[in-house]
């Protein structure tokens, strides 16, 4: 599995970025929320969704993310330069932990759930979610954890697209507040 930090100390792809970290408590979210402020790249990242090209990270973009207690994801909203959303990207994982140093991170269970602005759900690398059952890297129990978790959220997201998208524009307007 993979270990995946709030403040991505190993992302080789961004040369400078500032991080900040705030726990929330709220009448919708509880846990902890970090704001990535990415100044500049190596070289943009682009990906392909469905038929489309996504620039995700670029000089000026930024991430936000939340670390859910006692729940088994966590969430990125990642946002152009002009604070336009790019995608809702919602990582599967064995829980939300907390760094001896202060920093939430996860263990990656592979499969991913993406709300894209248009509403379109997508559900990603369940191939390698299964190759990571057969080579013995997770357990059957986190195999199902990972399924499970993945409805859970495709279910939610389903009903609540608007609120989503609109929440974590408003969200991002809260961290930027809070730290510049």
């Amino acid at each position: 599995m993979k270990r995946t930090y709030a403040d991505r100390p190993n992302w080789h792809r961004v040369i400078e970025k500032r991080f900040k970290l705030t726990y929330i408590e709220d009448k919708v979210l509880e846990g902890y929320m970090s704001i990535i402020y990415i100044d500049k790249v190596r070289e943009p990242l682009i990906v392909g969704v469905e038929d489309k090209r996504l620039c995700l990270a670029d000089d000026g973009f930024i991430w936000t993310q939340y670390f859910p207690i006692e729940r088994n994801y966590a969430l990125t909203s990642q946002f152009n330069r002009n604070h336009d959303i790019i995608q809702l990207y919602f990582d599967i994982c064995d829980g939300n932990k907390i760094s001896s140093s202060g920093v939430p991170y996860y263990d990656d269970l592979y499969l991913d759930v993406v709300l894209l602005p248009s509403g379109e759900i997508l559900l990603f690398d369940e191939d390698e979610l299964k190759q990571a059952l057969e080579d013995n890297e997770i357990s059957k129990e986190q195999f199902e954890l990972a399924y499970h978790e993945a409805k859970i959220l495709t279910d939610y997201i389903q009903t609540n697209k608007d609120m989503l998208l609109n929440s974590s524009g408003e969200y991002l307007k809260y961290m930027l507040s809070l730290y510049t």
